[in-house]
């Protein structure tokens, strides 16, 4: 019956169309038609002019126009293999370590897995195929956890028991007690970035100094949310350094202007430009922000980062409480993620911020905006928990997790050094040394018909060497220009995350195209 019903309706429907005149001699003044050209020709409820300007001005070049153009280079090298000059694109562009070959803390993986699926725990192969105290942190974790249901939501801030084990690490590294309350575990530093812009701007007259260069995010975060970014350079003379005659010269620039200063913005170690900060400059940070009475937003998430002998981390945390200082005195919120260091575990999202010296009223309203995002996800907040509170001397992983460690922080600061010295052979370009993060930031000094090809196409000139480089040699990297820079220089990010193995050819395909660009453009 059925059957018979669906045929008839076929054949009505197939009758109705061929008895129906053709589109073309339906008159044009039927309602339908009206209305549909009335549709044409209104404006789109949704164009550029009609948007959000704040996300128009906003700008992220991290995953920018050459980034688009490198994807489609990649769609045509797998539809077409041998239509370019190269086999695979090389993403320098940015710190996603996993995604260019990298490992992994199987550790973190281990308890990951456990917790992600609990009846593991319960079969007796399990105590085969993991590691003893991989087993039993992920008891404890799931123990730390209402129902231990690892697909529900937490606190707001983070389950507590992770925020603990949190706590414990900032206070083992720092020497100084933490807070778990102080915590708010989020997915990824960024959200907690977003957070604290939300929290500080009131309006464009509302100002955040930021180091030029910057890492975009907080440009972009500035400019979303309506304020004002007040720069202050680094000086790439003396390896990027942050000098407190610039900070007190821009901070009396914007405010001479109308601009309230809220806060400073510090990256350390350095991003895009690795410089890791010296103790006594982050002394002098502390102490212009106390009298200046600005927040410190102290990015740190490259702390494992350190490539040279002669520096170490130090948290602004550490600094700020041995030299006496207290929550009456400095408001400070720290960013740490998982992304980055030696686990560059990017794709699952986890973070945190410590937020110190803020009022009870203020906790509050941070609080309520971390609620209105319900919770960070699950498997983001164990990870930070896991790298804030790795495997120690003793327990059954500690050996292997420590040869990981090691193997992958010394890899690369082989990889930065023979990045940096390539570039520093290279005609006109000088390059700082990488001492911490993943990147370095090399100076091109560009022929003056560089400059002008690049002006006739109406891009910026470490724009059009980045798309040439990519053009040529299938190598992405980011335009200084997307990061800021002193005026009339020019500069490139290069991450150093692509394998070691791989090196040698990325510095192969780098030498000879900056050799042929150069004598193309040579006054």
């Amino acid at each position: 019956m059925r059957r018979f019903a669906t045929e008839r309706a076929k054949r009505l429907l197939l009758g109705s169309f061929r008895s129906s005149p053709p589109l073309s001699s339906v008159p044009l003044c039927s309602s339908a038609s009206a209305a549909a050209a009335a549709m044409d020709s209104a404006a789109s409820p949704v164009a550029l002019d009609t948007i959000n300007p704040k996300v128009l001005k906003c700008e992220y070049a991290v995953r920018g126009e050459i980034v688009t153009h490198a994807q489609r280079l990649q769609q045509e090298l797998q539809s077409k293999p041998g239509s370019h000059p190269f086999e695979e694109i090389l993403y320098c562009n940015i710190g996603n370590p996993q995604s260019l070959g990298q490992q992994p803390i199987t550790f973190f993986r281990e308890v990951l897995a456990l917790c992600d699926h609990p009846p593991l725990l319960d079969k007796s192969e399990t105590h085969a195929l993991f590691s003893a105290d991989a087993i039993a942190r992920a008891w404890q974790i799931l123990d730390a956890i209402p129902g231990r249901a690892t697909g529900a939501y937490s606190h707001s801030q983070g389950i507590k028991g992770l925020r603990d084990a949190i706590a414990d690490g900032i206070a083992a590294r720092d020497g100084f007690p933490a807070n778990p309350d102080d915590i708010f575990l989020t997915d990824g530093a960024s959200p907690a970035v977003h957070m604290m812009m939300q929290l500080l701007i009131r309006s464009q007259k509302d100002g955040i100094l930021c180091p030029i260069p910057q890492y975009p995010l907080y440009s972009a975060s500035i400019a979303l949310h309506g304020g004002s970014l007040v720069p202050y350079y680094l000086n790439e003379s003396t390896g990027w350094g942050l000098e407190i005659s610039e900070l007190k010269k821009q901070l009396e620039d914007a405010r001479s202007k109308g601009i309230t200063v809220r806060s400073l913005v510090v990256i350390n170690p350095g991003n895009p430009t690795g410089q890791v900060l010296a103790e006594e400059n982050l002394k002098e940070i502390v102490e212009f922000c106390k009298n200046e009475r600005l927040v410190l937003l102290a990015d740190e998430v490259y702390q494992e980062n350190i490539y040279v002998d002669d520096k170490k981390f130090n948290s602004f945390k550490k600094i700020a409480r041995s030299m006496g200082y207290g929550d009456e005195d400095l408001p400070l919120v720290s960013f740490q993620s998982v992304s980055k260091g030696y686990h560059g575990e990017c794709g699952k999202r986890g973070g945190y911020m410590e937020v110190t010296g803020f009022s009870a009223e203020v906790r509050e309203q941070i609080y309520k905006v971390a609620s209105v995002n319900l919770c960070s996800n699950i498997s983001g907040q164990i990870l930070a928990s896991l790298v804030m509170n790795p495997p120690k001397v003793g327990d059954e992983s500690y050996e292997s997790f420590d040869a990981e460690k090691t193997g992958i922080l010394s890899s690369l600061a082989r990889r930065a050094k023979a990045l940096e010295d390539a570039f520093n052979r290279l005609e006109g370009v000088t390059c700082n040394k990488a001492e911490g993060a993943m990147y370095l930031f090399p100076r091109l000094h560009l022929p003056k018909k560089a400059i002008e090809a690049a002006e006739a196409v109406k891009a910026a000139p470490d724009a059009f060497y980045a798309r040439r480089l990519l053009d040529a040699t299938g190598i992405v990297v980011v335009p200084g220009s997307g990061f800021g820079q002193v005026p009339g220089t020019w500069h490139v990010r290069c991450t150093i995350l692509p394998q070691e193995d791989k090196i040698p050819a990325i510095i192969s395909r780098l030498e000879a195209f900056h050799e042929a660009f150069m004598e193309e453009f040579r006054d």
